[in-house]
């Protein structure tokens, strides 16, 4: 595949950041998106917003950090480092949620910087990562600002209500989330089991755009969410359009699928790093 160009030596590189939680297991969450980075070309910047007690069978709790902390976080970064683009993750509860979201749009970001907002509401093991009472502010607080978000089809469920099980209920499950605000939304289809690929339904309001790829026979997919929107959030910071970024990142997860490793005694993650052979 066509990867991200690296920064030539000494060159400042793009800089994304993330806004997210801590795994201590290493395979998602802020460790996904930073590896993911890496790989493609941009510094990561980080916003821890939880820490979790994780490894690779399941989420055995965790940790919010402060609000004035993590906006803090962002405003540190944004303020000196600055930023191309960024994207957030698990935010856990209501109040990190509008901190993050009122800070973010005092920053910028999602306005003159891109944002991916990927509303993390379980592990892939079912685990809760957010309180449900918080499901209200991703709705009125930070989808508004999103350029572009993605929920797999659990969350589409918990957000608007929506069970996708074929293509005509993508569309209405799409046409539902874009109604809360987000400039461009992402229904990722690999949960759909029934496809024989893996569908994945953009839209803008006005324009569906289809991404399919083949699924790959793993048990190991830790991270492949936050995996696919780190990817999708560097494309952008490298100039890329929202469907040219979400393309890239479509191929960029299949290979990171198919690179995926055993971990512990569940699941093993998702594997950026597969870009290191050449």
């Amino acid at each position: 595949m066509t990867y991200l160009p690296l920064p030539e030596p000494g060159q400042t590189p793009l800089r994304v950041l993330t806004i997210a939680g801590s795994d201590s297991g290493g395979g998602a969450g802020i460790q996904a998106d930073l590896r993911t980075f890496a790989m493609l070309g941009v510094h990561g910047l980080v916003a821890v917003a939880a820490v979790t007690v994780q490894n690779s069978v399941g989420v055995s709790g965790f940790h919010e950090i402060p609000v004035q902390v993590v906006a803090d976080q962002i405003v540190a970064v944004a303020s000196d480092i600055g930023l191309q683009a960024a994207k957030t993750g698990m935010l856990a509860s209501s109040e990190i949620i509008e901190t993050v979201a009122e800070t973010a749009r005092g920053q910028g970001i999602g306005t003159a910087v891109p944002l991916v907002v990927d509303p993390v509401c379980a592990s892939m093991h079912g685990d809760p990562l957010l309180h449900m009472s918080a499901l209200d502010a991703l709705r009125t607080k930070l989808f508004p600002i999103a350029t572009l978000v993605t929920p797999n089809l659990d969350e589409v469920r918990l957000l608007v209500g929506v069970d996708v099980v074929d293509e005509a209920s993508q569309r209405e499950a799409a046409k539902a989330l874009h109604a809360l605000g987000p400039k461009w939304v992402l229904v990722k289809g690999g949960h759909l089991r029934s496809a024989p690929h893996s569908p994945d339904l953009l839209f803008d309001g006005a324009e569906f755009h289809r991404f399919d790829a083949p699924r790959v026979d793993t048990g190991h997919d830790h991270g492949a969410g936050d995996t696919l929107a780190a990817a999708t959030a560097a494309a952008l910071a490298h100039g890329h359009s929202v469907p040219e970024a979400v393309e890239f990142a479509k191929r960029w997860i299949t290979e990171c699928l198919r690179a995926a490793y055993p971990l512990g005694r569940g699941h093993g993650p998702v594997n950026p790093m597969f870009r290191l052979r050449g």
